[in-house]
Formats: structure tokens, sequence, C-alpha cells
């Protein structure tokens, strides 16, 4: 059975099933709070944004699809297969995405390709799918998987915050590759795609916290300022009175010019 990823509420009850049954998820949640849902736009103007934004920032990521979205409205395969390649490269698209997102609108007119049903299908399968097109790797299957059709078992085993995460949370004595986080996943099916989310929320809770910790004490070791340090004790009044007084007696017992 295929669980889905719809709502707060849907991921909300898959994280507590997740830790009743794998009770070392326990403390990662404690760490990293319940997650907040994250969903984007279905279809091909969901699999095109993610296209579009790989190996880029998350500024130009957006500011890339902003202007190839706009330039589209509404957004449909047609009207992409039909665009000239020159026209799209002059919105801020490489050669090679041009290529992916033409083939995959080539094979949605063709309707030899059915991103809907990806939805209902076994995540492994719909993985198969996704990454037999062209330009679609790994990482690009299972984030359209998970945040664009919210299936509950997608599972981005080659994210590095997740491995990373992992890691730390789990133990482990290095980062897990991505042959070894199948396995170590196995435990949390149908609901890996709600793990993932899970693992991102504790991942940015650490670095958090890391970067408080590392603030701390960089403000501990850092020397006081001028205006900090302690001032030298002044004479006091007496102390001042007598020396003012030896003063004076050193001038008249001097010799006169």
């Amino acid at each position: 059975m295929t669980v889905h990823l719809h709502t707060q509420a849907d991921l909300d009850d898959a994280i507590t099933a997740l830790v009743d049954n794998d009770p070392r998820l326990k403390p990662v949640l404690a760490v990293a709070g319940m997650p907040a849902l994250r969903r984007r736009e279905p279809g091909f103007a969901g699999l095109a944004a993610i296209v579009c934004g790989q190996q880029l920032s998350t500024t130009a990521a957006a500011a890339i699809w902003t202007r190839v979205s706009a330039a589209f409205d509404p957004f449909h395969h047609d009207a992409l297969k039909a665009a000239r390649a020159d026209r799209l490269g002059r919105l801020g698209l490489s050669a090679a995405k041009i290529k992916s997102l033409k083939f995959i609108a080539r094979e949605l007119s063709a309707e030899r390709l059915n991103l809907d049903v990806l939805a209902e299908e076994d995540a492994d399968a719909a993985h198969a799918t996704l990454t037999r097109l062209h330009g679609i790797g790994p990482w690009t299957a299972d984030i359209y998987l998970l945040f664009c059709l919210g299936h509950g078992d997608a599972w981005p085993a080659g994210d590095l915050a997740i491995q990373e995460a992992m890691r730390i949370g789990l133990g482990l004595t290095s980062r897990p590759t991505v042959k070894e986080m199948q396995p170590l996943a196995e435990a949390w099916r149908p609901l890996r795609g709600a793990a993932a989310h899970l693992w991102w929320a504790y991942y940015h809770a650490v670095k958090k916290r890391e970067g408080v910790i590392a603030g701390n004490a960089k403000a501990e070791a850092r020397p006081p300022s001028p205006a900090a340090r302690t001032p030298r004790p002044a004479k006091a009044p007496a102390a001042r009175a007598a020396t003012t007084s030896r003063s004076k007696a050193g001038k008249k017992a001097g010799p006169r010019k």
C-alpha cells in the first residue's frame, strides 16, 4: 500500500508511526521537532522546476525558474516542446537542461510518460521510471516523488544532508554511501519519505545548535575590549595628599638660584 503525504497531519501520523516502530528515532525527533511538510507543484511544471534548479544555488534556480515559467503561461509540455532552443537559452537554461526538458515534453506529448500515475506506484518502480528519462538522475527523481507527488516511501539516498544526519543520529563511524543508505532505511518502509523529512529537520537542528555553540565559544575566547578591561585603581585621597606634601617639601628644601 502506498502512503501519501498530502497534509501536515499525514506527515505527523507517519512520523509518529516511525518513532513507535524504531526507538532509535525517538531522540532524533526530540532534537528535530516535528518537521513541516514541504510540497511543490506536481506534473510537468514541478519536474521542470527541479530540472531547472539542478546544480544551482537556491537563488539562481529561483531566478531562472521565474523567467521560464513566466515565458510559458500556462506552462504546458506542448508549448515547451515547440519552443526554440535559443529562446530557452536566453531564459538562462543550459543546453543540457534544454535537451532534458524537451525530451520529457516529447514523452508526455506522445503519452509514453504519465507523471500522475507515479504517485500510486511502488517507490522503487516509480524511481526507475523517472531515471530512465534523459537528464533525470536519482536525486531529481526522488525529490519529485517526495515533494511534488507526496509519495510517502520516496527515499533520496543520495542527499548529502540526510547522509550526514544519519551519521550523527545513528552514531555511524562515517557518512553512509548511497549503497549503504538503502539497507539502513529498509526498516522504515513504507514511510521512508516521512523519514527523509525527519532527517532533514534533524540535520538543520544539529547544524543550528553547532552554530550557536561555536558562536558562544568564539565570544568567550575573544579578549575584552579596552572599555571592558579593569581600570587601574586610583590613588586614595590620603596618598595623593602625602605625595603633594612631599613634593612641596622637596621644592622648599632645594637650593636657591
